[in-house]
Formats: C-alpha cells, sequence, structure tokens
C-alpha cells in the first residue's frame, strides 16, 4: 500500500490529532522517525505540541534531523506545525544555545510578559497577498515562542500577541504554521485540503494585522465529566446523573461554536485507577478543536498516554498537590502550553470584614487539603503550570454565577490564561466571569440539557464588547441521538 503523507514521530508531539485529521482526508499516514522512512517519503508531516529541547535530542538521537534537512532542500512537500516551525528555524529562545535544523532563517523568542503567556486560544490569521495556500481566518494556537520577523525568503501571514508574530510562512513546497491546523475546525481543514492538493486560495485581498488589533479571544468551553465512559453531571461534586455520550455531546458543542472541549475522568483519582485513554480517543475522533483530558494523571507517563490518544492538553490536580515537582516534570517533557493545573476550591469561613479566602480540594473534592488556593496557584504556575482551570466547588453545579471574587483574586497572582469553572446558568454569568479576569468559561450543565447552546454565550460576550470567535457554521437546534 503505498503511503500518502509520513507524519515524523518526534516524540512530544500531539500526533492523535494530526493523523486524525489526515485520515479524514482519506490519506494513508504512516507514523515514522527512521531516517529512511524520511527520506524515502513523498510528503512529509512535522507536527509538535511540546518541549523544543526534546523534541530536538530525539531528532537528533534517530538521525532524522539530517534526514529532514535534505528532504526539505530537496523539496519534498512539508508541513510543519507549532514547534515543528521553530525546529525549522535556526534556534529558540526557549533553549538558548540549541541549534534548530536552520532551514529557515529566524529564530523563536519568547512573546511578551504583558499579555497571557502561553497564548492559548483563537487569534486571527491574515496572509499577505502573495501567499499561496493561507486564507484569512481563525485558527487556534498553543505557544510561548514565536518567529517575530519575516524571513527574506518566505511569504508569510501574521498574528497577534503583544507583538506582531509570524502565524505561518510559506516557500516552496513548504508550508509552516504556527497554529494547529488540525484543530482549527472547518477553516483549518481547508487549508490542509490545499496544502494536500496544491490548490490555491481563493480569496479576498488581505492586509496584516494592524497594532492595535485584538489578541486571543474570550473561550467557551464545554466540559464533559465522564466516568465509565458517560457523561454526568452534579451538584457541589454529588447527586450526579447520566447527560449523554461524551463523543456525541462533543461533537455538538464543536457544531454551536466551542473553542475547546474539556474531558475530565472524575473516577480516575478517587478509585486510583488509570484514565479511561478509550474515551479520550473517541471524543478526539468526533472533534476538530482542542481537546484537554484530565482526571488521574500521577506521572509523565499518564500524561503522555492521554496526549497520544489525542488530547491536546493535560490537567493535573491531586498528584500536583500531593508532590508539586509533578508540574515540572511535565512541562519540561512537553511545554507548560500543555499543562493545566485544575484547582477545586471552597471557600473558608472568615471573620465578618475581613477578605475571601479559599482551601484546595483533593481527590474530586471530597478531601479537604488545608491548604490556601491563592498560594497553591501561584507557586504552581511558577513550578511549570500553563493555565489554571478554577473550580468553585460552592458553585459547581448550582447555575448562581461564577465565585467572581476568587476569579479576580486569583487573577492577581498569576499571569497565565484562568479558565473560570462551576455556576454557569445564565449567559450573563458567562459575561460576569470575563469581566473578572477570566479567559476562558467552563460550562457544563446548562449546555448538556440543551437550555443554552455556546453559541448563546457567545453572543452574549459579543453584545458586552467582549471579543470572542464567531461559529464556524450555523447553529441548528437538533438533539443527540
Amino acid at each position: 500500500m503505498t503511503t500518502d503523507v509520513l507524519v515524523v514521530d518526534s516524540g512530544v508531539a500531539n500526533l492523535a490529532s494530526v493523523l486524525g485529521s489526515l485520515h479524514a482526508l482519506g490519506l494513508t499516514v504512516e507514523c515514522s522517525r527512521r531516517p529512511e522512512d524520511i527520506a524515502s517519503a513523498s510528503r512529509l508531516v512535522l507536527p509538535g505540541v511540546g518541549s523544543y529541547a526534546a523534541a530536538l535530542e530525539t531528532l537528533n538521537e534517530t538521525g532524522s534531523n539530517s534526514a529532514l534537512r535534505e528532504a526539505v532542500t530537496r523539496g519534498v512537500p512539508t508541513l510543519a506545525i507549532c514547534l515543528g516551525l521553530q525546529l525549522l528555524l535556526d534556534g529558540s529562545d526557549e533553549s538558548p544555545g540549541r541549534n534548530g535544523l536552520g532551514l529557515v532563517t529566524g529564530r523563536a523568542r519568547r512573546l511578551p510578559a504583558d499579555v497571557r503567556v502561553p497564548h492559548l486560544g483563537w487569534n486571527q490569521v491574515r496572509p499577505e497577498p502573495s501567499t499561496r495556500w493561507l486564507d484569512e481566518g481563525w485558527a487556534a494556537f498553543a505557544h510561548s515562542f514565536a518567529l517575530q520577523d519575516a524571513p527574506p525568503d518566505c511569504c508569510v501571514a501574521w498574528s497577534e500577541h503583544g507583538t506582531r508574530f509570524v502565524a505561518a510562512l510559506e516557500r516552496d513546497n513548504l508550508l509552516a504554521c504556527q497554529f494547529h491546523p488540525e484543530l482549527s475546525s472547518t477553516w483549518g481543514h481547508a487549508l490542509l485540503t490545499r496544502w494536500l492538493r496544491d490548490e490555491p486560495c481563493r480569496r479576498a485581498t488581505s492586509s496584516p494585522p494592524s497594532s492595535d488589533r485584538a489578541s486571543s479571544v474570550r473561550r467557551v468551553v464545554p466540559c464533559l465529566d465522564v466516568r465509565d465512559g458517560r457523561v454526568l453531571k452534579g451538584v457541589q461534586f454529588s447527586g450526579l446523573r447520566d447527560v449523554g455520550d461524551p463523543a456525541e455531546l462533543a461533537a455538538l458543542h464543536e457544531r454551536h461554536g466551542a473553542d475547546e472541549i474539556v474531558v475530565l475522568d472524575i473516577g480516575a483519582t478517587p478509585s486510583r485507577r488509570d484514565t479511561q485513554v478509550e474515551t479520550v480517543r473517541r471524543v478526539r475522533a468526533a472533534l476538530r478543536i482542542p481537546l484537554t483530558a484530565g482526571g488521574g494523571v500521577r506521572g509523565v507517563d499518564d500524561a503522555r498516554a492521554l496526549l497520544t490518544a489525542g488530547a491536546d492538553k493535560v490537567t493535573v490536580n491531586t498528584a500536583a498537590v500531593r508532590r508539586p515537582e509533578l508540574l515540572a516534570e511535565l512541562a519540561s517533557a512537553f511545554g507548560r502550553q500543555c499543562v493545566v493545573l485544575a484547582v477545586d476550591v471552597r471557600r473558608r469561613k472568615t471573620s465578618p470584614g475581613s477578605m475571601p479566602r479559599w482551601e484546595v480540594l483533593v481527590s474530586g473534592g471530597h478531601e479537604p487539603t488545608g491548604r490556601d488556593a491563592l498560594e497553591w496557584i501561584a507557586e504552581a504556575t511558577e513550578l511549570g503550570a500553563g493555565e489554571v482551570l478554577l473550580t468553585s466547588w460552592d458553585r459547581d453545579g448550582t447555575r448562581a454565577g461564577c465565585d467572581l471574587a476568587s476569579l479576580d483574586a486569583t487573577r492577581r497572582v498569576t499571569t497565565v490564561p484562568l479558565i473560570a469553572s462551576g455556576g454557569i446558568g445564565t449567559a450573563e454569568h458567562v459575561v460576569d466571569a470575563v469581566r473578572a479576569g477570566a479567559d476562558a468559561v467552563l460550562a457544563a450543565s446548562v449546555l448538556h440539557d440543551r437550555e443554552l447552546t455556546v453559541n448563546d454565550l457567545k453572543q452574549a460576550l459579543a453584545a458586552a464588547g467582549l471579543p470572542t470567535r464567531p461559529p464556524l457554521e450555523p447553529v441548528m437546534n437538533e438533539e443527540v441521538p
């Protein structure tokens, strides 16, 4: 059987997302890191989610680096994704002193400190008129470093997050994207199709983003709490009821404009079970947007299993509280943009007039730790967490609105992206959470019960003047079979 595309296994990539997108296009795909396979490939994909140094080490140890240099120089059609683009450069500020593949002139530099870093979520891509495949649209990003100057021999598309940076570049048969086309819904699917068929993009005249163009938008994120392959929902982590199949619900929410999906195995930690990898595989197969997964992650191998199954980020909660160095280990292995600190918090009793405080809960909210939540969040993000998922135990499932004070307080102790969770019952609650400091809002029962759609929540954000990625398809009233 002839292989249409060879995906280069750099040891740290989100291979399941890339492989799934290529299979969906009807291609025969092989995944390998052997130099002889790379040398004989008719088309290459170099994906990337993870650590620059770890990926380089794998490429160098296997001899893939030389094979990649030769293939790209020879003109083999090549697609590089996210970290894959950065590996093509001369080097990166992420790993000073380490040389990249040197196939594209330039260096990846850290994004400015005055914006949320890592840059997680959706942002606009604006190609220069000279590009062949790239179109203007919305793409999914997950990175802290970027090429900020156009290489002299490349056509580029731009985006902005604190500073203008190269969102993608083209040169001959090379397409390199800082974003993830395989996670950029129908727009990304169309880009992959054009590159594979070498079909030029038909578009109106475009222009680079101006300096006042908004950075990444606020996200609306449906959450699937899963146990034994079914989505459950309750109040304050108890009284759970079955609300549906995770893959079917995830696909429904994507059609309604979801920016990403979170799947949490709520039975994994209390019962010491391994995370339900098969559920993650099924959900990934139904999606073309980012997927975060967690529950029972106790080490690098647990996280790798989730990423291999199709997750793009992993959450860690109980194990990190008990062994904080786990966060640094995960960030070193996969990059901090893959590491989400999930924190379940409960208000502490305080004297009248005193500032509110919150306690960290673990083991699915069943076990109080006595640990101050704000102190833990500050420590954890210093260790390597690239995003915080803050769930209010007091508000979970109540539909009474988020604990806005906890969001405001958390925003003051960390600069990484913040996801608000617990209490969403109306579209106005989402607006309130964003105004309190959230970059994304998690919603569950109000979406699963079809009382509101993601589109409804986004319309409320837009009406309040808060930027959000618009749904890519018309939203229809539909039921999950």
